[in-house]
């Protein structure tokens, strides 16, 4: 399986939770409820973008560069939601952290947009398949 194609897999489970969050988080009831939620989330989608970043990103910088253009844009979002849950466990109010959590899911949504319709497919034309292949295993 390309590498591509396994990252696209885990993008739907995050869809998904997405999706369950959008729906639970505005009715949370509690400020811990929703930093655990919060907590769950960023466990996630630190891991997912640490394979990224050293299995797919490192190896398409020889090629596109990693000052300006798409991993640029790509890793300062993995930069700024990883920031955006750092905040968690100084909010003090359950609006605050509603309000986090949400921006979160939307900032992700359209990030692994972004990967799914720019990024994946330029990897598919510049690394070619059989390093998506070697990359996925």
């Amino acid at each position: 399986m390309k590498i591509t194609q396994g990252f696209v897999g885990e993008h739907a489970v995050f869809y998904a939770q997405f999706s369950h969050l959008e729906k639970t988080v505005p009715t949370a009831r509690r400020l811990d409820e929703v930093q655990v939620q919060a907590a769950f989330l960023a466990a996630a989608l630190e891991s997912h973008a640490g394979l990224e970043n050293e299995l797919l990103f490192d190896s398409l910088e020889p090629r596109l560069g990693a000052q300006s253009g798409p991993l640029a844009v790509m890793r300062a979002e993995h930069d700024e939601i990883k920031g955006s849950f750092s905040r968690f466990p100084q909010l003090q109010t359950l609006d605050e952290a509603q309000n986090l959590l949400l921006h979160v899911v939307a900032v992700a949504r359209e990030h692994f947009a972004k990967e799914e319709q720019i990024l994946y497919p330029m990897a598919e034309q510049v690394l070619g398949e059989e390093t998506l292949i070697q990359l996925g295993r």
